[in-house]
């Protein structure tokens, strides 16, 4: 491939780039896409060597998906399924009028505790099965006011468990003849054992957005210059 190929296709690929930008994409855009699919598949993969994210990516530079699942620990936070305290509530929240049944663990009915091991089993996360454990998992919060979505807070004598949503409300599988339910928090900190966050309250930012935050020019940079060295030494 000759040095003006090179610089053809990079300008090429600079100009999806800004309609990807953009969210515009001009009929030139789209003649040279799907005349240079091939080498834009050829600058993914360089710019995932530059970044070595190479794990998740396909030879045609495509992601690919990796679910994770881990178990809950005891004094540290599950970080390995990517969830966050939102995934928490979000999925929780999908067994909103799931009746109650006292070691039930399905939408045929759950428990208390039986709702929290299906919900972070849902996440990718191993939860044990009783309070009394889960009241172990995970590192300890403060107090009611440090509370974040998706944490879970235990009471006294650990017989129940409920979910933190936020805005002072908690999601529970409260007791025979009762379905589970979003209600405000009757809970003070002189009620309660421990208040347990299992995963990270907000997602950590990835390599990728600290990139972009720090300006993703250099990366395509890098990448260009990978394609510009492959391309030289054909």
């Amino acid at each position: 491939m000759s040095v003006d190929a090179v610089f053809s296709r990079i300008s090429e690929i600079r100009t999806q780039i800004d309609s990807l930008r953009t969210g515009t994409t001009t009929t030139a855009t789209a003649s040279a896409a799907a005349a240079g699919s091939a080498t834009s598949s050829a600058f993914a993969d360089a710019l995932a060597t530059a970044t070595g994210n190479t794990a998740g990516t396909t030879t045609a530079g495509s992601a690919v998906s990796t679910a994770t699942s881990v178990d809950a620990g005891a004094g540290t936070i599950a970080t390995g399924s990517g969830a966050t305290g939102s995934d928490v509530v979000a999925d929780a929240k999908k067994y909103l009028g799931v009746p109650y049944v006292f070691g039930g663990t399905t939408t045929s009915g759950m428990d208390c505790s039986g709702l929290v091991q299906t919900v972070f089993k849902d996440l990718g996360v191993t939860m044990p099965r009783v309070v009394p454990d889960q009241a172990k998992m995970g590192v300890e919060v403060g107090s009611l006011k440090d509370a974040q979505p998706g944490d879970l807070i235990i009471p006294k004598g650990e017989g129940h468990v409920v979910i933190y949503v936020g805005d002072g409300k908690v999601l529970h599988a409260p007791r025979p003849g009762k379905d589970v339910r979003i209600v405000d928090n009757w809970y003070k900190d002189s009620d309660i054992a421990t208040i347990r966050r299992i995963v990270p309250a907000q997602a950590a930012p990835t390599a990728a957005t600290a990139a972009t935050a720090a300006g993703s020019t250099d990366l395509q940079t890098a990448a260009l210059m990978s394609l510009m060295n492959s391309g030289s030494a054909a």
